[in-house]
């Protein structure tokens, strides 16, 4: 190139002309590539084949049809096969994460086959030889480890469901679940009862569940698993293999006896069995890093079901974003494995007193200590993602980059370590601070020196690009680098005396991965050098539309030396990659360990943050049965108002079970009971006055300060959230089919542990049944279950109950009437609503005056028969329909109107015209004054 600056061409374009690979089949013949791809898909027939073809990942046949619209690429034909177009479409290597991470979305397998040889190696065993390659890897929901394909603050679990097969007289047992995120090598393994077990799977919310055939033909456990939102993968029954599951374990673990890390039974080592062969499968036998597993179930969280976790929009809101649920309003992490902490906890509430207290002290501390809160979250900031960075390392397909992350992080932890050991020594850490510190301890001087002095500032994406080692750091490197761009220069002078010889001032030197180095020339400048004398030096080597390329013997001369060196020096870092990452490797244990402990720490420092920017408090909890929340506050409702400037949120009290001496302000005696039946309009507020104490309760026992002025409150075991509509077309439920089997499960799991929110139950039927239902509902509730029960309705005979069971207050949202129109005051207080507004709120969400006027006249003339109405004896055995019916028999209540009481008196038969007439005079006035007392101007007579 003109001006001594060598360039390089960018890829070009598909096919080759000179690449025996890219010659298209004649019908009835296949080309050595497609034979080679034809035995590689054979080998993965339940995966979409990526074929990698140089600068392009190449699909034919079904997968090119199914993956063109799946990503709305252009569908290509390339050759014949047994007489029949070939079916093609491809995307770039350069942007093949992007199109994966879509497919995978999708719900696709994709088996990815690399080229395991440079194209010119294969070259050299003749012009027709096929560049060796096979699969690497087969990428599924639940095995990503690229950042591109994951999503950085959440996990990606991969999990195994395992139903044991009942023996005579056995009930029920219970599902065995293991679950991996392979990108960080958490592990989790426990037990769960079928009718927890949709709510377990939408905790975990893995991307992929594996499970045998007969188990996910469950229609039951087939939809709790799309509900989660996992892809389904049926794997054989002998995968669920307890031997196979114990030997796998001890030897990812690297141990010969399991003791260490508690006890598994034969369920949990069948399930465990089936995700190590799974992932042993899909990464070719490479293995995956492992954390020492963690042992769930029911014992050890705050139960929550499905339907509860979807009410609440704890991880998410009703529209599938995290924006509006309750982990977006308290998130405050600065790191990718801190914001998955923070979601791990808020999933799973824990119900171990002394875990709580011990986070609750950490976070505690954290917000007394502004300076040391700031400056470990500056530290934090610079951390990248240990976790995810070694997992790649583990399957060897990790970059220079990932060797960065370890040193960058190896960094950050002893900046906060130190920060926190010298606070230590001051004040003193609580025991969970404590820990992180050790943890936090730098793992061998060496590792993060060695780091620090092999790497560049500024590491490339690609190990195979080379560039990533640091000059000064090997001298033999150092030499190959010289020689290389000495190499460049002479490449750079060559290109200017070729322009001079051969008088194209467009001339250029170029290269490519597939060619080499070769001299370039615009078509209409290329006559000369295809002609005598010039044609002797430039040798022709491949016409393309807008160009013609050429090569010389001295030019192949000096590439020859070039690529020696540039061979030479890219094999040398390549070493150095393979030794610092195994050196990684030896570390794994205490670089995990120290992950975990960043992680925790951007956690805990987060919430304290959370806590002084929205003013929460710490909560106390016991063994006890208490609910005191005193200015209770919702966290999303909250900032939500804050954000767009409409006034401060009104807080409330909740007391179902006091804790403190004295009743709370502004509540009476009669306002305390262990299930508080909340009444009020629409648009007043009960929902979020429900929901918030709820979330509360998972605030607290996940170790977080809430939005209150005091909490104090037993340990619950189960929470259960019926609020809102839905229904279940696809299973043929209605909406109030749905509210009944979220009740039923509610009313068969709730203990006297238990906090359960009911909003509207039996809305979905007919008046008298629905109120039935609700009144028998918390019967249940106060007489068997015993729970802590908020229960909002619009059933107002119901506020009855509180003067017939002892546990049962009546509260409601305050509001007051203004010129005919209502004012929401937000306002818990003792007592029942005396009706329910809805024609006031009808008219504020813009119902057209008429359709309000009617409403009005109909209410009025329902209110007016409602003294009239039938009744029957057989009621009076039922306390709800007792205390709702008036007074008096039904003679004493119905008395006929004057012109009933008229024709009562007339006998037809006996009238003469004369007589008939004037009758019909007389009920005619006596319609007239019955209008003008009732109905005047109705129109309707």
């Amino acid at each position: 190139m003109a001006g001594g600056t060598f360039e390089i061409a960018e890829p070009m374009a598909r096919p080759n002309p000179i690449d025996p690979e890219s010659e298209p089949a004649t019908a009835g013949s296949v080309t050595p590539s497609m034979a080679q791809f034809l035995e590689i898909k054979a080998a993965n027939p339940d995966c979409v084949l990526w074929y990698r073809m140089g600068d392009f990942y190449e699909l034919f046949f079904k997968d090119a049809v199914v993956v063109s619209e799946a990503l709305s690429i252009t569908l290509t034909k390339r050759g014949k096969h047994l007489g029949e177009d070939i079916p093609m479409c491809g995307v770039p290597v350069v942007r093949a994460d992007e199109y994966l991470q879509r497919l995978i979305r999708k719900g696709f397998r994709v088996a990815v086959c690399e080229q395991l040889e440079d194209p010119a190696e294969a070259r050299k065993r003749g012009s027709k030889a096929v560049v060796k390659r096979d699969v690497v890897r087969l990428v599924t929901p639940g095995t990503l480890t690229e950042d591109a394909l994951l999503d950085a603050r959440a996990r990606n679990y991969l999990t195994a469901l395992f139903r044991p097969q009942k023996g005579g007289g056995e009930g029920a047992l219970p599902f065995a679940i293991a679950s991996l995120d392979i990108s960080t090598g958490e592990f989790e393994v426990g037990e769960v009862a079928e009718t927890d077990l949709a709510g377990e799977l939408v905790r975990l919310a893995p991307g992929e569940v594996l499970a045998s055939d007969d188990v996910l033909g469950d229609a039951m456990v087939k939809s709790w698993v799309a509900q989660s939102g996992a892809a389904a993968t049926p794997v054989a029954g002998q995968s669920f293999d307890p031997v196979a599951g114990d030997r796998l374990l001890k030897a990812q673990l690297g141990v010969v006896d399991l003791a260490g890390f508690g006890t598994f039974g034969r369920s949990e080592l069948s399930a465990i069995g089936a995700l190590l062969k799974y992932v042993e499968l899909t990464q070719l036998g490479k293995a995956p890093m492992l954390r020492p597993p963690k042992k769930s179930g029911p014992g050890a969280v705050l139960v929550i079901d499905a339907a509860t976790r979807t009410n609440l929009e704890l991880l998410r809101s009703t529209s599938g974003e995290k924006s509006g649920s309750l982990l977006g309003a308290i998130d405050r992490t600065v790191t990718g494995a801190g914001a998955r902490e923070l979601a791990a906890r808020l999933a799973s509430p824990l119900r171990d007193l002394t875990t709580i207290t011990a986070r609750l002290d950490a976070v505690g501390y954290l917000i007394d200590e502004d300076q040391l809160r700031d400056d470990a979250r500056d530290a934090l900031r610079r951390a990248p993602d240990l976790a995810r960075a070694m997992s790649r390392l583990a399957f060897q397909r990790g970059g220079p980059r990932d060797l960065g992350a370890v040193r960058d992080a190896l960094l950050a932890a002893e900046q906060a370590g130190r920060r926190l050991a010298a606070a230590g020594k001051a004040v003193g850490l609580p025991a969970e601070l404590q820990d992180i510190v050790k943890r936090l301890r730098p793992v061998g001087s060496d590792l993060s020196a060695k780091l620090k002095a092999a790497l560049v500032d500024e590491l490339p994406p690609f190990r195979r690009d080379g560039g990533f080692v640091r000059a000064g750091f090997s001298s033999d490197i150092d030499d190959a680098r010289r020689l290389r761009e000495d190499s460049r220069q002479v490449m750079a002078a060559l290109e200017t005396k070729y322009v001079e010889t051969t008088g194209v001032k467009s001339l250029k030197v170029r290269h490519n991965n597939i060619l080499g180095y070769f001299i370039e020339v615009t078509a209409n400048t290329a006559k000369p050098l295809l002609s005598e004398p010039l044609s002797n030096t430039f040798k022709h080597r491949q016409t393309m539309v807008s160009a013609v390329r050429f090569t010389t013997d001295e030019l192949n001369d000096i590439e020859g030396r070039i690529a020696t060196a540039g061979e030479r020096a890219l094999a040398l870092e390549q070493d150095v990659f393979n030794a610092l990452a195994e050196q990684i490797s030896r570390a794994m244990l205490p670089l995990t360990a120290l992950a975990s402990a960043l992680a925790e720490l951007d956690c805990a420092a987060g919430l304290a943050a959370l806590a002084r920017d929205q003013n929460y408090t710490r909560p106390v909890l016991d063994g006890g049965n208490a609910f005191d929340v005193r200015g209770g506050r919702h966290p999303v409702v909250e900032q939500a108002l804050k954000a767009d400037r409409r006034g401060a949120f009104i807080e409330n009290d909740c007391v179902l079970g006091r804790a403190s001496e004295g009743p709370p302000d502004g509540f009476d005696e009669a306002a305390e009971g262990r299930i508080w039946l909340v009444t009020g309009p629409n648009m007043a507020g009960k929902s979020t006055f429900l929901r918030q104490n709820a979330l509360i309760a998972v605030l607290a026992q996940m170790g977080s300060y809430v939005p209150a002025l005091s909490v104090h409150m037993g340990l619950i075991d189960r929470l259960f959230s019926r609020v809102g509509a839905s229904d279940d077309l696809a299973r043929g439920r209605s909406t109030f089919m749905v509210e009944m089997v979220e009740t039923a499960g509610i009313l068969n799991q709730a203990t006297s542990r238990s906090l359960v929110i009911l909003d509207e139950i039996g809305r979905g039927t007919a008046t008298f049944d629905g109120l039935a239902i609700a009144w028998a509902t918390v019967e249940f509730l106060h007489e068997v279950a015993k729970c802590r029960t908020l229960f909002a309705t619009h059933y107002h005979e119901m506020t009855a109950l509180a003067g017939k069971l002892r546990d049962i207050s009546n509260v409601t949202i305050d509001v007051k009437e203004w010129q005919d129109t209502i004012v929401f005051l937000h306002k818990v207080k003792p007592g029942a609503a005396d009706r329910s507004y809805g024609i006031q709120v009808a008219k504020l969400a813009g119902l057209p005056s008429p359709v309000i006027k009617r409403a009005s006249e109909v209410l009025r003339l329902l209110e007016k028969a409602d003294s009239k109405a039938t009744s029957s004896a057989a009621l009076d055995d039922l306390p709800l329909f007792a205390a709702a019916r008036p007074k008096g028999s039904s003679a004493e209540r119905y008395e006929p109107s004057a012109i009933e009481a008229a024709l009562s008196k007339i006998n037809p038969d006996e009238l003469t015209p004369k007589a008939a007439l004037d009758a019909l005079y007389n009920l005619k006035r006596l319609s007239g004054t019955a209008m003008g007392d009732g109905a005047k101007g109705d129109g309707r007579g």
